[in-house]
Protein backbone atom coordinates (compact mmCIF):
# COMPACT_ATOMS: atom_id res chain seq x y z
CA UNK A 1 0.00 0.00 0.00
CA UNK A 2 2.67 2.25 -0.76
CA UNK A 3 1.49 5.92 -0.57
CA UNK A 4 3.09 9.29 -1.37
CA UNK A 5 2.97 11.75 1.41
CA UNK A 6 0.14 14.04 1.72
CA UNK A 7 0.76 17.92 2.33
CA UNK A 8 2.46 17.82 5.89
CA UNK A 9 -0.34 18.58 8.77
CA UNK A 10 1.05 20.17 11.97
CA UNK A 11 0.37 18.43 14.92
CA UNK A 12 -2.92 19.31 17.24
CA UNK A 13 -1.59 20.47 20.49
CA UNK A 14 -1.67 18.00 23.40
CA UNK A 15 -2.87 18.21 26.77
CA UNK A 16 -0.68 19.51 29.35
CA UNK A 17 1.02 17.34 31.87
CA UNK A 18 2.23 19.43 34.40
CA UNK A 19 2.68 23.89 35.17
CA UNK A 20 5.94 23.48 32.78
CA UNK A 21 4.14 22.27 29.72
CA UNK A 22 0.61 24.46 30.48
CA UNK A 23 2.99 27.22 30.96
CA UNK A 24 4.08 26.55 27.12
CA UNK A 25 0.83 25.87 25.83
CA UNK A 26 -0.98 28.85 27.55
CA UNK A 27 2.21 30.99 25.74
CA UNK A 28 1.50 29.30 22.40
CA UNK A 29 -2.46 29.53 22.23
CA UNK A 30 -1.83 33.05 22.07
CA UNK A 31 0.37 35.61 19.78
CA UNK A 32 3.87 36.41 20.56
CA UNK A 33 5.79 37.77 22.66
CA UNK A 34 5.26 35.73 25.42
CA UNK A 35 4.25 36.93 28.58
CA UNK A 36 6.79 36.05 31.32
CA UNK A 37 7.42 32.35 31.43
CA UNK A 38 8.94 30.38 34.94
CA UNK A 39 12.21 32.01 35.93
CA UNK A 40 13.22 28.44 37.35
CA UNK A 41 12.70 24.82 36.86
CA UNK A 42 12.03 22.49 39.35
CA UNK A 43 11.44 18.72 37.92
CA UNK A 44 12.08 15.46 36.86
CA UNK A 45 14.58 15.83 34.33
CA UNK A 46 12.92 12.68 32.42
CA UNK A 47 9.52 13.34 33.72
CA UNK A 48 5.90 13.58 31.79
CA UNK A 49 5.94 17.82 32.32
CA UNK A 50 9.38 18.89 31.72
CA UNK A 51 9.38 16.35 28.29
CA UNK A 52 6.71 17.53 27.29
CA UNK A 53 7.34 21.25 27.52
CA UNK A 54 10.67 20.57 26.01
CA UNK A 55 8.73 18.64 23.17
CA UNK A 56 6.63 21.49 22.60
CA UNK A 57 9.29 24.05 22.18
CA UNK A 58 11.26 21.75 19.53
CA UNK A 59 8.19 21.07 17.50
CA UNK A 60 8.15 25.02 15.87
CA UNK A 61 11.51 23.73 14.41
CA UNK A 62 9.68 20.85 12.62
CA UNK A 63 6.03 21.15 11.49
CA UNK A 64 4.63 23.38 14.08
CA UNK A 65 1.46 23.01 15.57
CA UNK A 66 -2.11 23.86 14.02
CA UNK A 67 -3.09 27.28 14.72
CA UNK A 68 0.43 28.54 16.53
CA UNK A 69 2.13 30.81 14.63
CA UNK A 70 5.11 30.58 13.23
CA UNK A 71 6.88 33.33 14.95
CA UNK A 72 7.01 31.80 18.18
CA UNK A 73 9.94 29.52 16.78
CA UNK A 74 12.40 32.27 18.00
CA UNK A 75 10.76 34.09 20.48
CA UNK A 76 13.56 35.42 22.93
CA UNK A 77 11.06 34.37 26.14
CA UNK A 78 10.31 31.32 24.75
CA UNK A 79 14.02 30.79 23.74
CA UNK A 80 15.07 31.65 27.65
CA UNK A 81 12.48 29.30 29.16
CA UNK A 82 13.38 25.97 27.01
CA UNK A 83 17.14 27.11 28.04
CA UNK A 84 16.24 26.49 31.34
CA UNK A 85 14.47 23.12 30.68
CA UNK A 86 17.37 21.83 28.15
CA UNK A 87 19.77 23.09 31.07
CA UNK A 88 17.98 20.68 33.27
CA UNK A 89 17.72 17.76 30.75
CA UNK A 90 21.35 17.90 30.06
CA UNK A 91 22.45 18.14 33.40
CA UNK A 92 20.73 14.78 34.45
CA UNK A 93 21.95 12.80 31.52
CA UNK A 94 25.65 14.25 32.05
CA UNK A 95 25.33 12.70 35.69
CA UNK A 96 23.69 9.62 34.45
CA UNK A 97 26.15 8.60 31.76
CA UNK A 98 29.30 7.29 32.69
CA UNK A 99 31.50 9.61 30.39
CA UNK A 100 35.07 9.44 29.15
CA UNK A 101 36.89 9.55 25.97
CA UNK A 102 37.19 6.09 24.92
CA UNK A 103 35.20 6.22 21.86
CA UNK A 104 36.80 3.02 20.51
CA UNK A 105 35.99 1.24 23.45
CA UNK A 106 32.36 2.40 23.70
CA UNK A 107 31.59 1.95 19.96
CA UNK A 108 32.95 -1.46 20.24
CA UNK A 109 30.38 -2.21 22.77
CA UNK A 110 27.44 -1.37 20.74
CA UNK A 111 28.35 -4.39 18.52
CA UNK A 112 28.31 -6.62 20.79
CA UNK A 113 25.01 -8.67 21.12
CA UNK A 114 24.40 -10.65 24.47
CA UNK A 115 23.90 -14.37 23.97
CA UNK A 116 21.29 -14.03 26.22
CA UNK A 117 19.49 -11.22 24.62
CA UNK A 118 16.54 -9.79 26.55
CA UNK A 119 15.55 -6.36 24.72
CA UNK A 120 12.69 -5.02 23.27
CA UNK A 121 12.99 -6.87 19.74
CA UNK A 122 14.19 -9.65 21.43
CA UNK A 123 11.14 -10.10 23.31
CA UNK A 124 8.93 -9.48 20.08
CA UNK A 125 10.39 -11.91 18.49
CA UNK A 126 10.17 -14.88 20.77
CA UNK A 127 6.90 -14.00 22.53
CA UNK A 128 5.65 -10.52 21.56
CA UNK A 129 1.88 -10.27 20.93
CA UNK A 130 0.23 -8.23 18.08
CA UNK A 131 -1.25 -5.75 20.51
CA UNK A 132 2.78 -5.28 21.90
CA UNK A 133 3.93 -4.54 17.99
CA UNK A 134 1.31 -1.84 17.51
CA UNK A 135 1.50 -0.19 20.77
CA UNK A 136 5.56 -0.21 19.62
CA UNK A 137 4.97 1.26 16.42
CA UNK A 138 2.82 3.73 17.80
CA UNK A 139 5.07 4.91 20.10
CA UNK A 140 8.49 4.19 17.83
CA UNK A 141 6.07 6.93 15.19
CA UNK A 142 6.85 10.05 17.50
CA UNK A 143 10.14 9.67 15.98
CA UNK A 144 10.17 7.80 12.94
CA UNK A 145 7.93 10.24 11.12
CA UNK A 146 10.84 12.70 11.21
CA UNK A 147 13.71 9.80 11.19
CA UNK A 148 16.35 11.86 9.15
CA UNK A 149 15.45 15.18 10.13
CA UNK A 150 17.36 15.97 13.50
CA UNK A 151 20.32 14.80 12.71
CA UNK A 152 20.47 17.21 9.44
CA UNK A 153 21.38 19.58 11.29
CA UNK A 154 24.50 18.90 11.67
CA UNK A 155 25.62 19.07 8.48
CA UNK A 156 26.33 22.54 8.34
CA UNK A 157 28.52 21.75 11.19
CA UNK A 158 30.77 19.39 9.79
CA UNK A 159 33.48 19.66 6.96
CA UNK A 160 34.97 17.59 4.55
CA UNK A 161 35.01 13.78 4.41
CA UNK A 162 33.19 13.73 7.65
CA UNK A 163 30.36 16.02 6.37
CA UNK A 164 30.56 14.23 2.74
CA UNK A 165 29.86 10.54 4.06
CA UNK A 166 27.01 12.03 6.40
CA UNK A 167 25.04 13.29 3.54
CA UNK A 168 25.89 10.19 1.90
CA UNK A 169 23.92 8.49 4.68
CA UNK A 170 21.19 10.90 5.06
CA UNK A 171 20.87 10.55 1.61
CA UNK A 172 19.78 7.04 1.82
CA UNK A 173 17.39 8.09 4.95
CA UNK A 174 15.51 10.43 2.39
CA UNK A 175 14.70 7.51 0.12
CA UNK A 176 17.28 8.03 -2.43
CA UNK A 177 15.45 11.21 -3.43
CA UNK A 178 12.62 9.15 -4.13
CA UNK A 179 9.83 10.27 -1.57
CA UNK A 180 7.97 6.91 -1.95
CA UNK A 181 11.29 5.22 -0.16
CA UNK A 182 11.75 7.97 2.27
CA UNK A 183 12.19 5.86 5.72
CA UNK A 184 9.62 8.11 6.69
CA UNK A 185 7.39 7.41 4.91
CA UNK A 186 8.10 3.51 4.90
CA UNK A 187 7.12 3.84 8.41
CA UNK A 188 4.20 5.37 7.26
CA UNK A 189 3.20 2.50 5.25
CA UNK A 190 3.69 0.62 8.29
CA UNK A 191 1.77 1.97 10.60
CA UNK A 192 -0.83 1.90 8.00
CA UNK A 193 -0.32 -1.59 7.66
CA UNK A 194 -0.63 -2.31 10.90
CA UNK A 195 -4.23 -0.71 11.02
CA UNK A 196 -2.65 2.34 12.43
CA UNK A 197 -3.06 5.60 11.86
CA UNK A 198 -0.15 7.78 9.51
CA UNK A 199 -0.80 11.38 11.15
CA UNK A 200 2.54 12.92 12.27
CA UNK A 201 2.35 12.96 16.01
CA UNK A 202 -0.94 11.16 15.77
CA UNK A 203 0.18 9.21 18.84
CA UNK A 204 1.80 11.95 21.49
CA UNK A 205 -0.98 12.00 23.77
CA UNK A 206 -0.47 8.25 24.09
CA UNK A 207 3.40 8.50 24.30
CA UNK A 208 4.91 8.64 27.96
CA UNK A 209 8.10 10.66 28.76
CA UNK A 210 10.69 7.76 28.45
CA UNK A 211 9.66 8.15 24.82
CA UNK A 212 9.22 11.84 24.49
CA UNK A 213 12.91 11.89 25.91
CA UNK A 214 14.81 9.47 22.84
CA UNK A 215 13.51 12.47 20.43
CA UNK A 216 14.27 15.38 22.72
CA UNK A 217 18.29 14.41 23.13
CA UNK A 218 18.03 14.25 18.77
CA UNK A 219 16.54 17.94 18.79
CA UNK A 220 18.28 19.52 21.77
CA UNK A 221 22.11 18.27 20.28
CA UNK A 222 20.48 19.31 16.53
CA UNK A 223 19.74 22.66 18.08
CA UNK A 224 22.82 23.32 19.49
CA UNK A 225 26.71 24.07 17.38
CA UNK A 226 28.05 22.91 20.75
CA UNK A 227 26.52 19.48 20.99
CA UNK A 228 27.48 18.55 17.43
CA UNK A 229 29.90 16.07 18.88
CA UNK A 230 27.00 14.56 20.72
CA UNK A 231 24.95 14.50 17.98
CA UNK A 232 27.40 12.48 15.66
CA UNK A 233 27.46 10.17 18.41
CA UNK A 234 23.92 10.13 18.70
CA UNK A 235 23.64 9.11 14.83
CA UNK A 236 26.07 6.61 14.69
CA UNK A 237 24.56 4.43 17.99
CA UNK A 238 21.20 4.52 15.88
CA UNK A 239 23.21 2.83 12.89
CA UNK A 240 25.64 0.43 14.73
CA UNK A 241 22.32 -0.80 17.07
CA UNK A 242 19.74 -1.27 13.81
CA UNK A 243 20.79 -3.88 11.70
CA UNK A 244 20.17 -6.68 14.35
CA UNK A 245 17.35 -5.24 16.20
CA UNK A 246 15.67 -4.70 12.39
CA UNK A 247 16.74 -8.28 11.99
CA UNK A 248 14.90 -9.64 14.97
CA UNK A 249 11.99 -7.46 14.41
CA UNK A 250 11.48 -8.61 10.78
CA UNK A 251 11.31 -12.15 11.98
CA UNK A 252 9.02 -11.36 14.74
CA UNK A 253 6.39 -9.50 12.10
CA UNK A 254 7.07 -12.70 10.03
CA UNK A 255 5.81 -14.84 12.78
CA UNK A 256 2.67 -12.59 13.15
CA UNK A 257 1.48 -13.55 9.95
CA UNK A 258 2.10 -8.73 9.92
CA UNK A 259 1.36 -6.98 6.59
CA UNK A 260 4.29 -6.75 4.22
CA UNK A 261 4.62 -2.94 4.55
CA UNK A 262 5.51 -3.97 8.34
CA UNK A 263 7.99 -6.52 7.54
CA UNK A 264 9.61 -3.90 4.67
CA UNK A 265 10.09 -1.03 6.84
CA UNK A 266 12.61 -3.26 8.88
CA UNK A 267 14.13 -5.49 6.51
CA UNK A 268 15.33 -2.33 4.18
CA UNK A 269 17.23 -0.86 7.42
CA UNK A 270 18.68 -4.42 8.20
CA UNK A 271 21.54 -4.10 5.25
CA UNK A 272 21.60 -0.24 5.05
CA UNK A 273 22.17 0.69 8.42
CA UNK A 274 24.99 -2.21 8.22
CA UNK A 275 26.64 -0.07 5.05
CA UNK A 276 25.84 3.11 7.21
CA UNK A 277 27.76 1.72 10.79
CA UNK A 278 30.80 1.33 9.06
CA UNK A 279 30.68 5.06 7.18
CA UNK A 280 29.61 6.60 10.11
CA UNK A 281 32.50 4.93 12.04
CA UNK A 282 35.45 5.61 9.88
CA UNK A 283 34.20 8.46 7.77
CA UNK A 284 32.13 10.69 9.81
CA UNK A 285 33.68 9.96 13.20
CA UNK A 286 37.00 9.53 12.23
CA UNK A 287 37.28 12.63 10.11
CA UNK A 288 35.43 14.77 12.43
CA UNK A 289 37.81 13.90 15.46
CA UNK A 290 41.11 14.36 13.11
CA UNK A 291 40.01 17.34 12.49
CA UNK A 292 38.59 18.27 15.60
CA UNK A 293 39.79 15.85 18.64
CA UNK A 294 38.49 18.07 21.43
CA UNK A 295 35.17 16.39 20.67
CA UNK A 296 36.27 13.08 21.46
CA UNK A 297 34.15 13.75 24.91
CA UNK A 298 30.89 14.91 23.25
CA UNK A 299 30.65 11.89 20.88
CA UNK A 300 30.99 9.83 23.42
CA UNK A 301 28.39 11.48 25.45
CA UNK A 302 26.44 11.30 22.45
CA UNK A 303 26.25 7.57 22.31
CA UNK A 304 25.90 6.89 25.81
CA UNK A 305 22.79 9.42 26.37
CA UNK A 306 21.40 7.60 23.43
CA UNK A 307 22.22 4.28 25.05
CA UNK A 308 20.75 5.53 28.57
CA UNK A 309 17.53 6.76 27.08
CA UNK A 310 17.04 3.95 24.93
CA UNK A 311 17.34 1.74 27.79
CA UNK A 312 15.58 3.16 29.95
CA UNK A 313 12.62 3.29 26.92
CA UNK A 314 13.17 -0.62 26.99
CA UNK A 315 12.59 -1.43 30.26
CA UNK A 316 9.21 0.33 30.67
CA UNK A 317 8.10 -1.19 27.91
CA UNK A 318 9.04 -4.56 28.98
CA UNK A 319 7.61 -4.12 32.59
CA UNK A 320 4.60 -2.89 31.26
CA UNK A 321 3.82 -5.47 28.89
CA UNK A 322 5.56 -8.53 30.93
CA UNK A 323 2.43 -8.14 33.23
CA UNK A 324 0.22 -7.70 30.60
CA UNK A 325 -0.05 -4.18 30.57
CA UNK A 326 -0.12 -1.06 28.22
CA UNK A 327 3.22 0.61 27.87
CA UNK A 328 1.09 3.69 26.70
CA UNK A 329 -0.50 6.70 28.40
CA UNK A 330 -3.84 6.42 26.94
CA UNK A 331 -4.92 3.14 24.90
CA UNK A 332 -4.88 2.87 21.49
CA UNK A 333 -8.30 3.17 20.09
CA UNK A 334 -10.41 -0.12 20.18
CA UNK A 335 -8.34 -1.58 22.99
CA UNK A 336 -8.52 -1.55 26.98
CA UNK A 337 -6.06 -0.04 29.48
Amino acid sequence: MTTVDRAVESAVLPAPRGPLSEAVLDALRGAPPAVALPSSVAADPYGEDLQLALHLCYELHYQGWVGVTDEWEWDPELIRFRGLLETVFLDALRADVPGGADITGVLDELLVEPVDGSGVSHFLKDRGEWWQVREYFALRSIYHLKEADPHAWVIPRLRGRAKAALVAVEFDEFGGGRADRMHSRLFGDLLLGAGLSDDYLGYLENAPAVMLATVNLMSLCGLHRSLRGALVGHFAAAEITTAPSAARMAKALERMGAHPDCVEFFTEHIEADAVHEQIMRRDVIGDLLDREPELTGSVVFGVQATELLEARLGEHLLGAWQEGQTALRLPLPGESA
